[in-house]
């Protein structure tokens, strides 16, 4: 009987457990539909837990929900690198022995590329960081569109052209979330200047909104398939763009069908009802600091936070608005921290910092290289002087909140002197000084403070400059105030710390001059008939040095291209010919339209200092005439366009080929031509390739406001290939009927 009734009891137990086995929620079993485990989560969720995702619980974190496995969510900046822990609620870093990353090049750089292939590389490897520190959100990339060359964060984004960007965004998200770890494109929208960026209301027609500012984004969202949007700072129809009707439900949620979330750039939020029915998700750093309002815990004194429960609870406001949000963060968790298929990442290794070097070899653009001056032939190079503070600036730290804590940082000077050697004697003059003084979170330039007059400093240049055979004057702009740096704008194009009268006189006792600018922004040249070579090197992270150094030795040919403009003169842009910028009260008005970049100098015919596309190579390239499978096309229809392109130098090179669009009769003004395709070839010296590009009606078609829909009309077109928006090779005309 005992023996009966112990069997008895184990099949009930074993009963049992099976039984909770198959209870175990749909929330926590990761192969289950991930909506089916957003509502089950959701469910479960009492309404405090609920209003608690929705707002920061420290500087850079949000809540979860422990009691039900749910996990914390954790963001960080930013687009170049992880950054450094900070306190929890401060922006002082935190002191960690084990948090420094490798720091990538910065965007432009990327954007330099014109090469997809490095934007999923980039993606990959800077998503395996934040993995890695178990970041679930990277704030991170950048795409608002370059308008002026004085905003103050061009660097960190993709450049002036809507094409472009579009399709380098793409690529890079796949690769960050490809480790776990949601993409947050930002800073939509229209945030396209610092100066009074949090005050600011942007006036723009709906058709330059749909044709220039928000393409990227669009890409980002429908093929890149973000997880998460950052809202910006500024205002859009009077609204903040961090809880905007018209961006973020109209747009973004209906017609985009963004299924992410939106999260609040820090400090951006400033209303409870706006941001409760506006489309906003999560907020962050509401008084910045998290400390301002309240004693005991100043988070709950955001606006999603008690005053958002506190409007549930009355029912002034339904719990459906709250669902909304917590529905698109667990969707975000489980695609992330909740995730089966989560790789693990790993984070400061070589192989990144490898990965990065690649990507700054193929961003850096030669835009001027007379008598060949470069890549200097170390065989008959004795002497090389280097000149110029960037040659020793530490450019990882600064600019706001791109600033990194980096493992290690190759300067220009030590990657040159390292990979030339014994080969040739490298001196060093500083030339001039910059700013003194501390850097966010506290660290310093990483050089010491050089006290020594202009003139002295002048004078110890020249007299290097004399007796070497080749001078690299490393300058251009740097992470401080009122230069490539988040918060301000710059207060001009030309170069600070009279670097230009440098360059000047360093030309008149030796014409090998070579100017390496450092920047993420177009600066003036008054010097360009004076010097040889101009090399654009951005701002290249970790390997920036040992980079440089490469293309200038030529272990690596060129293959970079501009991707904005840079005019002779502030004037030369629209947006400051028509002194729209930066506005006044608090409004600017986009009085350009579609004419940015390019597309203004097109227009007004003004020939730039160097073109959108522009890039040179140790190489050279010939183009064959382009072909059309046909000359007329249906609406639904297709058009390739073919161009042989051949490497008619002595050494292996890369060309980025380059389609541009112009419908030569419009109903509506339209730019003199878009570009609507590029591809980078690489050819071996005497190779020759078939370059194509396939286009259909959307490559014609310009955004009408009245029908609110995309237009191609009937008529004639070019397509023309260049190898830059002025060097056009070839074009040939079509017709769409």
């Amino acid at each position: 009987m005992k023996i009966i009734k112990s069997t008895i009891l184990a099949g009930a137990l074993l009963l049992c457990c099976s039984l909770l086995a198959q209870q175990k929620p749909v929330y926590l079993d990761p192969n289950a539909d991930i909506e089916k485990r957003v509502e089950d989560a959701l469910s479960r969720m009492t309404l405090e837990e609920k209003v608690a995702m929705c707002h920061a619980q420290s500087k850079f974190s949000s809540a979860g929900v422990p009691r039900l496995g749910i996990p914390e969510n954790w963001t960080s900046d930013g687009p170049h690198g992880i950054r450094a822990e900070v306190f929890w609620d401060q922006w002082n870093q935190a002191g960690w022995t084990n948090d420094s990353c490798i720091a990538f090049p910065a965007l432009t750089c990327l954007a330099a590329t014109w090469s997809p292939e490095m934007s999923v590389l980039y993606g990959k490897v800077i998503g395996e960081e934040a993995r890695y520190r178990n970041k679930n959100i990277l704030l991170a990339p950048g795409v608002n569109i370059y308008r002026t060359p004085l905003n103050g964060r061009n660097f960190e984004y993709m450049g002036e052209d809507p094409f472009l960007a579009s399709k380098m965004v793409v690529p890079y998200i796949q690769g960050v979330q490809s480790n776990g770890v949601a993409a947050c494109v930002k800073h939509f929208a229209l945030n396209n200047q610092e100066v009074d960026r949090h005050t600011v209301n942007v006036n723009v027609d709906d058709r330059t909104l749909y044709e220039i500012y928000l393409p990227a984004f669009k890409a980002a969202v429908q093929e890149g398939k973000a997880w998460a949007i950052m809202g910006a700072y500024n205002k859009y129809k009077g609204q903040w763009a961090c809880h905007n009707q018209y961006l973020l439900n109209d747009i973004l949620r209906d017609e985009w069908k963004f299924d992410g979330v939106v999260v609040s750039d820090w400090g951006g939020v400033s209303n409870t009802k706006e941001a409760i029915y506006h489309g906003l998700d999560m907020e962050f750093g509401t008084w910045t600091n998290g400390l301002s309002e309240g004693a005991s815990n100043a988070y709950d004194n955001y606006y999603l936070a008690q005053p958002f429960l506190k409007l549930l609870k009355s029912g002034e406001v339904k719990e459906e608005e709250v669902d909304k949000k917590v529905r698109n963060i667990l969707r975000m968790v489980f695609r992330t921290n909740m995730s089966a298929n989560r790789p693990s990442g790993s984070f400061g290794t070589q192989e990144h910092a490898l990965a990065g070097k690649k990507i700054a070899e193929e961003g850096i653009v030669l835009l001027q290289n007379k008598n060949n001056v470069l890549p200097i032939d170390l065989s008959k190079t004795k002497k090389i002087a280097i000149i110029g503070e960037n040659a020793i600036k530490a450019m990882t730290v600064g600019g706001g909140s791109s600033s990194l804590k980096a493992k290690y940082e190759i300067s220009p000077l030590d990657g040159i002197k390292a990979r030339v050697g014994s080969q040739a004697e490298v001196i060093y003059a500083r030339g001039y000084v910059g700013e003194k003084g501390q850097r966010q979170d506290g660290l310093s330039a990483g050089d010491t403070f050089d006290n020594r007059s202009f003139q002295e400093l002048l004078d110890e240049a020249l007299s290097a400059a004399k007796e070497a055979d080749i001078v690299l004057f490393v300058g251009g702009l740097n992470k401080n105030k009122h230069q490539d740096s988040e918060g301000d704008d710059r207060l001009g194009l030309g170069l600070p710390y009279e670097q230009d009268k440098i360059i000047s006189e360093l030309a008149k006792v030796n014409k090998n001059i070579v100017v390496v600018n450092v920047s993420g922004n177009a600066v003036a040249m008054p010097w360009v008939n004076e010097v040889a070579s101009i090399v654009q090197v951005w701002y290249l992270g970790t390997e920036a040095g040992n980079a440089i150094a490469s293309v200038l030795v030529g272990d690596v040919n060129p293959s970079g291209k501009l991707p904005f403009t840079f005019p002779v003169k502030l004037e030369d842009n629209g947006a400051h010919a028509l002194k729209e910028y930066p506005g006044v009260d608090n409004e600017v008005t986009y009085r350009e339209g579609i004419f940015v970049g390019y597309r203004w100098a097109d227009k007004e015919k003004i020939k730039p200092l160097f073109s959108f596309g522009h890039g040179l190579s140790y190489s050279t390239f010939a183009y064959g005439k382009v072909s059309g499978d046909k000359k007329e096309m249906g609406i639904n229809d297709q058009v390739t366009l073919s161009v042989n392109v051949k490497n008619t130098g002595s050494r292996d090179g890369a060309e980025i080929v380059q389609l541009y669009i112009s419908d030569l009769k419009s109903s509506l003004p339209r730019p003199v031509k878009e570009l609507k395709g590029f591809e980078k070839v690489f050819l071996k010296a005497g190779e020759e390739k078939t370059v194509s590009f396939t286009i259909d009606k959307e490559a014609l078609s310009f955004f009408d406001a009245d029908k609110h829909d995309w237009v191609a009309e009937n008529g004639d077109f070019e397509a023309l290939i260049g190898a830059s928006s002025t060097d056009i090779k070839s074009k040939i005309s079509f017709s769409l009927k």
